[in-house]
């Protein structure tokens, strides 16, 4: 069962996805907040897997909130499978809010205007490990990374830069799958495309999070373009 807690500063907001949330067998919503700083407190006291996170609202805004809401589950010695996914849920389609909530380390970012089966598609997904970032706006976010990311030098053309010196390199395999990562292959893709079982896949896919410090998917998308391990078109050829 996917717990799941609702944020918002609006009650007819909370209401209704309330109770598109709990007509589902599989998830349920076990807290509600009007503002960050009480979503933190009950959230010290009720946990939860996914957190339905609003950008604006009065006092502790969502940004702060999720930045506050990682920073001291990650601090407290918890293992990684109780921190609770963040997906920021706003009106307002701008690149502020956008690269804030990423940056502060919410697994998705999605607009209210969803459509309800978007909005529990995007819940299973975060609580599963991976990212949602509303389709229109993906395009923004890898445009914007462009414009500040240090592109490799001719000796190291996009797609074939080396892979910067982490603490634990990556293997070969792994950086054939943080590649395949990027160009957004699912899981089950990278199986087939690699004869690969999908427990394999996974474990691949565990390491590679674990040793480029990403938190999820989207978090490898950035490393690999930033590092000039993929380009810019072909990651957005696949948001089109």
């Amino acid at each position: 069962m996917i717990r799941v807690a609702l944020v918002d500063d609006q009650a007819l907001v909370r209401a209704g996805f309330g109770m598109v949330i709990d007509s589902q067998a599989d998830m349920t919503v076990v807290l509600e907040a009007s503002d960050g700083a009480a979503a933190l407190e009950a959230l010290r006291r009720t946990p939860a897997d996914v957190v339905l996170m609003d950008v604006q609202m009065p006092g502790v805004d969502g940004i702060a909130a999720t930045r506050q809401l990682l920073a001291e589950q990650e601090t407290g010695g918890t293992g990684p499978e109780s921190v609770p996914k963040v997906l920021v849920l706003t009106t307002f389609d701008t690149d502020e809010y956008l690269l804030a909530a990423i940056s502060a380390g919410a697994s998705g970012f999605l607009l209210k205007d969803a459509q309800p089966e978007d909005l529990l598609a995007a819940i299973r997904t975060v609580h599963a490990g991976d990212a949602v970032i509303a389709p229109r706006s993906t395009r923004r976010l890898l445009t914007h990374v462009a414009g500040t990311a240090a592109m490799p030098t001719p000796s190291a053309p996009v797609g074939h830069a080396v892979v910067p010196d982490l603490v634990d390199p990556l293997t070969p395999r792994e950086t054939e799958v943080l590649r395949a990562i990027a160009v957004g292959m699912t899981n089950g893709e990278i199986a087939a495309d690699f004869h690969l079982s999908l427990a394999t896949v996974k474990t691949h896919v565990g390491r590679v999070l674990t040793k480029t410090g990403s938190r999820d998917r989207v978090q490898v998308v950035l490393f690999a373009f930033r590092t000039g391990m993929i380009g810019i078109d072909d990651i957005l050829t696949l948001h089109r």
